[in-house]
């Protein structure tokens, strides 16, 4: 027998199994209590507001805390445990720093920006990342549903991350783009920077609607770079919600998780083995670039 008539003989029978399953349990009809949204709605768990500016503490702080956390303390791990013999840790660690300075900072940036900027870079790289991998890990943050134990309603399990709320990439992108600004007006001074802008050998009327797209493209940059790290986060999340019985809830039909929980497991392993990580590279190596094109001083 082929593989390829293994494979459709086991869908075959996978289906036939669902189909007999729903045959056999029917549908309890559409719920309309159960809301996805409200996986990612934050209710404040420590509500504190300081005039119109709401410092209320919820998940997503908690998961911007135990992010820092986990960064700075990998951080000092490791410089304790370098040695002159590298040791297994040791040699990861080399590995990730040759990625995040040799392929990401040193191949975009003039060297001289590159060593001073690395550190930033790095940071940033560390930091979404290990965001978006806690955030493939259930942790007790679910305040909709709760789960009674020895008495007590403690909160169940869900997946959250920081990086699927739009408030945290923006933050980290407006950071990016005040740098590189202040940078490229430090290296250059305002004017020989702003005329970096232009493409070489535009003048005269020409330049002046050259310009301005430019301008429009420097703050298209906000969106671009926020918006791609949250709505790849978010739409891995959300579709790992729907595959892993969130769909079957909504509509009422237990068989259909039998269907969906293979494509949400598998939803899962490319989200924690590829996008997780290529989320961060994305961030930092476009971080990179635009230090490089704000330092190198031409378009």
């Amino acid at each position: 027998m082929s593989r390829r008539t293994k494979v459709l003989l086991f869908v075959g029978v996978y289906l036939a199994g669902a189909v007999a399953l729903y045959l056999i349990f029917g549908s309890d009809g559409k719920n309309e209590e159960f809301k996805p949204q409200n996986e990612f709605k934050l209710e404040p768990w420590i509500e504190l507001k300081v005039g119109g500016l709401d410092l209320s503490f919820n998940k997503a702080v908690l998961y911007v805390l135990l992010t820092c956390a986990l960064t700075i303390g990998t951080m000092v791990y490791i410089a304790r445990r370098m040695q002159d013999r590298p040791n297994r840790i040791q040699t990861v660690i080399e590995g990730a720093y040759d990625l995040t300075y040799n392929q990401i900072a040193k191949n975009n940036m003039p060297a001289a920006a590159a060593a001073k900027w690395f550190p930033f870079v790095a940071t940033l790289f560390f930091f979404i990342w290990f965001s978006n991998m806690l955030g493939y890990i259930p942790l007790p943050v679910n305040s909709e549903e709760t789960v009674d134990v020895f008495g007590l309603a403690l909160p169940a399990f869900a997946l959250y991350a920081a990086t699927a709320n739009l408030s945290i990439p923006l933050v980290l992108t407006l950071t990016v783009f005040t740098l590189y600004q202040v940078e490229g007006i430090r290296k250059h001074g305002l004017i020989k920077y702003l005329k970096g802008w232009l493409p070489a050998g535009v003048s005269g009327p020409a330049a002046v609607p050259i310009f301005f797209i430019e301008v429009i493209s420097q703050f298209m940059r906000i969106i671009s770079l926020s918006v791609r790290l949250f709505a790849n986060i978010l739409a891995g999340h959300l579709l790992i919600l729907f595959m892993g019985g969130g769909l079957a809830v909504l509509l009422g039909l237990a068989v259909l998780g039998w269907i969906t929980l293979p494509i949400a497991i598998a939803f899962f392993i490319l989200e924690v083995g590829l996008i997780a990580t290529l989320q961060a590279f994305i961030f930092a190596t476009l971080t990179s670039i635009y230090f490089g094109e704000a330092t190198a001083g031409g378009h």
